[in-house]
């Protein structure tokens, strides 16, 4: 396999901001794979991507069905997906069955807690409205992901984060700079 790290990142209300924040500081030697899971009907996400990939040192694309992840790039959920390993391969799964919020980040964090193999994971709530993520993200940190919420001063909503906080409150809980160095450090 050879995604050794992979970072997970769910955002909805507030996210798109908060996320251009983030590429923005991801320098071109960065050695990790990057899923964003952004609460954004499909017709906007391919727009969104074209600006993401404007202000990113790495390639920024949208997720297909059956799409082999690779080292050094950065995906952007279209629809609900999971993650499987295939062959040794993590890939890219389509969920047909309809769901609370699309794209759905419970969904993909509970299938990378799943297959979780020698690959280093962090996993990271930003702003929005709801608790999706919240479940993930705790069974992800009961595997051993690092996992991060973003607190309430940096939030623009602070629902998906303090769902997410109250089911693992030992995650850490940190502002969208302090947020973009921990990823810069892993």
């Amino acid at each position: 396999m050879s995604i050794k790290k992979l970072i997970l990142i769910g955002a909805s209300t507030g996210g798109p901001g908060q996320l251009q924040k983030i590429i923005k500081t991801i320098n071109k030697d960065f050695d990790a794979t990057i899923v964003i899971i952004q609460h954004m009907q499909s017709p906007y996400l391919s727009s969104f991507v074209k600006q993401l990939n404007n202000n990113c040192n790495l390639d920024v694309s949208l997720s297909k069905e059956n799409l082999v992840l690779k080292n050094r790039t950065i995906y952007v959920l279209e629809e609900n997906y999971e993650i499987k390993d295939k062959n040794g391969d993590l890939v890219f799964h389509r969920y047909n069955k309809p769901l609370n919020y699309s794209p759905n980040i419970d969904l993909l964090f509970n299938s990378v807690a799943s297959i979780n193999k020698n690959i280093k994971i962090m996993a990271i709530i930003l702003t929005g409205i709801g608790n999706d993520g919240a479940s993930g993200a705790s069974n992800l940190a009961k595997i051993g992901a690092t996992c991060i919420n973003e607190n309430e001063q940096s939030s623009i909503v602070y629902g998906m984060p303090k769902a997410a906080s109250e089911l693992n409150p030992n995650a850490l809980q940190l502002g969208i700079e302090e947020i973009c160095y921990k990823i810069g450090e892993f």
